[in-house]
């Protein structure tokens, strides 16, 4: 039997994927903060015990994080 975080992050990461699926006309910058986004969530869901707050939070830091990286300058 799952636990709820293994089911949490399973949802985060099928959701991810999904959305990913209709990023063809997506740039690399903005591929990147999808990504990060959805990581962070599953990272903050995780380490918070499933918290809401910590869920939103790591989405947020997941989507700059992702969002800066390969950035040129």
């Amino acid at each position: 039997m799952k636990t709820i975080k293994q089911m949490v992050v399973s949802a985060s990461l099928a959701t991810v994927a999904l959305g990913l699926a209709g990023c063809a006309g997506m740039s690399e910058q903005d591929k990147n903060t999808a990504i990060g986004a959805g990581a962070g969530a599953a990272v903050g869901s995780v380490l918070t015990n499933g918290s809401a707050a910590g869920t939103i939070g790591g989405a947020a830091v997941g989507g700059v994080i992702g969002n800066q990286t390969g950035k040129t300058r």
